[in-house]
């Protein structure tokens, strides 16, 4: 049986600052070292709570978290977890390196200066800050912003690491590149959770997703299980009054998975309903369509 290197069972609890309100409920989920799973959700649905229960820094009322069989609680667990949270703020007069030499410290637990700048070389490597070492925090960009954090919460060896829109606001050249540091992470064998509200940030990086709304997995699945259907986009001169059964509307016209069907079945359909169509297209179904698609349902 593999081992879990991170396990939620059945947690239920409110958000931090309304705790009557359900931020997740009966969730569960596993991860084995050196996956990328991704976390997907609107703001609200509760994607920053269950990376905080994972990093053990909140306690569920109802369900457990574990880290490697430990509580995500156990200061054990917590030493092997790295967290970057949601808009991470650092220290604006500091630079990069003195930032990184303070949480090095900690880290180095008693072994001196020398295992604290080891460990700083290690996070400009898993990062691909080197180049920023000597800038304060206050004339980094957001490119170099995430990328602080995910330095700082890859100091220590982590063997987990919680990514909370780490990815998100980058530009492309950017995304890449610590898309492609995050891959490599997870190659060395760092089980890997990282959250975000836009599927198109991971739809590249995640081997599984996870569609969180309202506190709840609604759907998950391997990404190539999830997009292994052909959708049909159909152009209309005018937006429909109403969408054909299996269809959705969109800002040009309609579109619809294939599901089997032939293109022509379903250009059929349209055309029994009397829309005017001026073109139609096949494409690959993207993440975001099973985005769409899970709301519609929903």
């Amino acid at each position: 049986m593999a081992e879990y290197a991170l396990t939620l069972c059945n947690v239920t609890c409110g958000f931090p600052r309304a705790p009557r309100r359900r931020a997740l409920c009966d969730v569960s989920l596993a991860l084995v070292p050196g996956e990328i799973a991704g976390l997907i959700g609107p703001a609200g649905a509760g994607k920053s709570t269950l990376l905080q229960i994972a990093a053990g820094c909140l306690q569920p009322p109802h369900g457990e978290a574990r880290v490697y069989g430990m509580r995500a609680t156990h200061p054990a667990a917590r030493r092997i977890v790295g967290y970057a949270r949601d808009g991470a703020a650092f220290p604006p007069a500091l630079t990069v390196r003195e930032v990184l030499m303070y949480y090095a410290r900690l880290h180095a637990d008693g072994d001196g200066e020398l295992a604290a700048r080891r460990l700083v070389r290690e996070a400009f490597d898993a990062s691909g800050l080197s180049a920023a070492a000597d800038l304060r925090v206050s004339a980094l960009g957001r490119a170099d912003i995430q990328r602080l954090a995910v330095a700082q919460a890859t100091l220590g060896q982590r063997r987990v690491l919680l990514l909370d829109e780490t990815l998100s606001g980058l530009d492309a050249v950017s995304r890449r590149d610590l898309r492609g540091r995050i891959a490599g992470l997870a190659a060395a064998g760092v089980a890997i959770l990282i959250a975000a509200r836009d599927p198109v940030v991971l739809e590249r990086l995640a081997a599984r997703v996870l569609i969180l709304r309202e506190g709840r997995i609604v759907r998950a699945g391997a990404l190539p299980a999830l997009l292994g259907e052909r959708v049909l986009e159909v152009i209309l001169d005018a937006p429909p009054a109403e969408a054909p059964p299996g269809f959705r509307i969109t800002e040009a016209g309609i579109e619809a998975p294939l599901n089997g069907r032939t293109v022509e079945a379903a250009l059929a359909l349209c055309r029994a309903h009397r829309l005017p169509v001026r073109a139609s297209r096949v494409r690959v179904k993207s993440l975001e369509d099973v985005v769409l698609e899970t709301h519609d349902a929903h």
